[in-house]
């Protein structure tokens, strides 16, 4: 745990200390779109954030491959350097997006190509345990299509949700966490070693998204773009797939007393295959319904609009940091509710605490409105938005403030556009005045 732990961190500490470099490598490269009629940004912001990103994966799976415990999965699996070949691929593909906007047709085909890299290295799915049925072996086309299919869904499902600040790379760290709990117990509790490739990818995730979230938290600094968003969603996808495919049930020992003890034991078989589908639960529900909605309307699926569920969150009155606040309520409450279910299936607390906190959200979704104020001793620690109003008094009628004695008028030097070491739009021009 101490490994994986100091891989985190390191990746984390790349990850943030190259931010703000390349932050301003993407003004100079121009790599800073116009305002959108779709963006809830009020200022053109730069992208590029993948770049740092892709860097800390990079410093994580070097500096996992020189411990002494993680060393033998570079040793014993060839999953690391598949994840490195895909990953790189994806990323030099969004890197492109970024700057240059290439055609979604083109970054659909570019996705199936790095999960088809992948796929050629060994990172597939080998075997389905199928509920009533068993453990299913596939064929070598059918763990090819499975792979690839689940690789774009997650890829274009995260994609899909990159739409506030701080939002992507909060819910996908929240979903790496969940599946680092699992694939973690899976390891030191059954002694499974195939679940060790999953573990490390997942803490690397954990680390990309965590050195990435305090540039990106709204104001956000600086945007990941594609070329940080379908990263983080192949490596997301990787793991799924290498803990999915790749660990055999059999060696769980789990076919053991009464049918009934043995089907509730072997949840925590079954859950792989519900897993990588609760920890994009939400971003996966917006993917399905913009297809829907923009197919209904005679559109391309791949048609930008303003219908995803933060865009809806902020027309029935939500704040922007609220609606990233409540995105990260849901996702945390299907991802752990979901580990939690493969934990202890049988226990009636786990049902009625997911059935609590849903309650929960549903009343903070139908309260938009709501401002809710820090007490008196804590307001030096909170935003200003959060503190209580003061009631400025009016000065008495026979008080009158003496003359003072006039202030020298201050000289502001402007600041020439393309100056870096300022935010926004007003490292290369005015300020925007755009409105919601």
């Amino acid at each position: 745990m101490r490994e994986y732990l100091l891989t985190l961190c390191i990746t984390a500490a790349v990850t943030y200390l190259l931010t703000g470099p390349v932050r301003k490598f993407a003004i100079v490269a121009g790599a800073m779109p116009e305002i959108r009629a779709r963006d809830v940004h009020r200022e053109p912001t730069p992208r590029l954030g993948g770049i740092a990103m892709f860097f800390g994966l990079c410093a994580g799976l070097l500096v996992a491959d020189h411990f002494t415990n993680l060393s033998t999965v570079f040793e014993k699996s060839n999953e690391p350097r598949a994840l490195l070949s895909g990953a790189a691929l994806i990323w030099l593909i969004g890197v492109l997006d970024d700057k240059f906007e290439i055609d979604a047709l083109i970054k659909l085909g570019g996705q199936m190509i790095a999960a088809g890299v992948m796929v050629m290295q060994g990172l597939t799915i080998l075997w389905l345990p199928v509920p009533g049925v068993g453990t299913v072996a596939l064929t070598q086309w059918q763990g090819t299509l499975l792979t690839v299919a689940l690789v774009v869904i997650t890829i274009n499902a995260v994609n899909f949700v990159d739409g506030l600040d701080g939002l992507a790379a909060g819910m996908v760290c929240i979903a790496s966490a969940a599946f680092f709990l699992y694939a973690y117990r899976i390891w030191v509790s059954y002694g499974i070693e195939a679940a060790a490739p999953a573990t490390l990818f997942a803490a690397i995730l954990m680390g990309m998204c965590l050195g990435f979230l305090p540039h990106n938290m709204h104001p956000a600094r600086i945007f990941m773009g594609d070329s940080g968003s379908m990263l983080i969603g192949l490596v997301l996808s990787a793991g799924a797939i290498s803990i999915t495919g790749q660990v055999d049930p059999d060696l769980m020992n789990l076919f053991t007393g009464s049918e009934r003890n043995s089907v509730h034991q072997m949840v925590p078989v079954y859950i792989p295959l519900l897993l990588p589908l609760t920890i994009i639960a939400i971003p996966a529900a917006d993917l399905i319904l913009a297809i829907v909605r923009r197919t209904w309307r005679g559109q391309s699926p791949f048609a930008a609009d303003r219908g995803h569920l933060h865009h809806r969150l902020l027309e029935i009155g939500h704040s922007h940091s609220r609606a990233v606040l409540i995105m990260y309520f849901w996702s945390a409450l299907i991802a752990f509710g979901a580990l939690a279910y493969s934990v202890n299936a049988a226990s009636m607390w786990i049902v009625l605490g997911i059935v609590l906190l849903s309650a929960i959200g549903l009343i903070l979704l139908l309260l938009p409105r709501f401002t809710p104020r820090a007490p008196r001793w804590a307001e030096h620690f909170v935003p200003p938005r959060y503190r209580r109003r003061t009631v400025l008094t009016a000065p008495a009628v026979d008080e009158t403030p003496e003359p003072s004695a006039p202030a020298e008028e201050e000289q502001r030097t402007p600041v020439a556009a393309g100056v870096s070491g300022v935010n926004g739009a007003t490292a290369i021009g005015p300020r925007s005045r755009f409105t919601r």
